[in-house]
């Protein structure tokens, strides 16, 4: 992902940190078109994933339909899953957190095919930045947690959120953490992001939470 805010133009993250906000706008939402066959579309949409540069490509439903199955991507796309799983018994200690060496409160943690392990980041005003995750702490909070086994390789996400004391977590598709990366790096402002960036941050949790199903519903 560190080389991945290198591919997604300034644009791109605009627009991802309008749609975890308020909302795009019509005039933002005429602006939408699927980038492999060029229709138009509106601002919900399916993203595929780019392997290579692991950037978000936005794709109208006929031709998210096409990579919908296993192997469709022909090693270069995959589709970005929709499901969104509250994590409500997720069992992470303090001491937990800290062995897996995230120097902020907010990140997230996903399987990299290209990097074979497991990776993570966690946003800010520059963009994603990665962490130096050991491996043998993940493998203890996988083994806490046997859902995380079921994270689909690249293209889900576990997204943790320990800021001003919260202690929540959630199964995500990777674009959701793309618009959080989004949010945070357009509308950050000054030494610790203004009044405006921490309500969008709270608003778009809040969100997340309003789309979200306990874990316990499955898929």
């Amino acid at each position: 992902m560190a080389a991945a805010t290198g591919t997604l133009a300034g644009s791109r993250l605009r627009r991802l940190a309008q749609g975890a906000g308020a909302g795009a706008g019509v005039a933002a939402e005429s602006e939408e078109r699927c980038e492999l066959c060029n229709a138009p579309i509106p601002s919900t949409h399916r993203h595929l994933l780019e392997l290579s540069s692991r950037e978000l490509v936005c794709a109208c439903r006929p031709c998210s339909l096409l990579f919908d199955r296993e192997g469709s991507g022909s090693g270069r796309y995959k589709l970005v899953p929709e499901r969104r799983l509250r994590l409500e018994d997720f069992a992470m200690s303090e001491e937990a957190w800290e062995e897996l060496r995230i120097p902020v409160d907010m990140a997230f943690f996903f399987h990299s095919s290209a990097e074979e392990r497991v990776v993570a980041y966690y946003p800010g005003p520059m963009g994603p930045t990665e962490s130096q995750l050991r491996l043998s702490s993940w493998r203890e909070l996988e083994r806490a947690n046997p859902i995380l086994a079921e994270l689909e390789v690249d293209v889900e996400a576990l997204l943790v959120n320990r800021v001003r004391g919260a202690r929540r977590q959630w199964l995500v598709p990777l674009d959701e953490c793309y618009s959080l990366v989004g949010l945070i790096r357009t509308r950050w402002r000054g030494l610790t992001g203004g009044a405006e960036v921490w309500r969008e941050i709270d608003r778009f949790f809040e969100e997340l939470d309003r789309r979200a199903r306990r874990a316990t519903e499955g898929r």
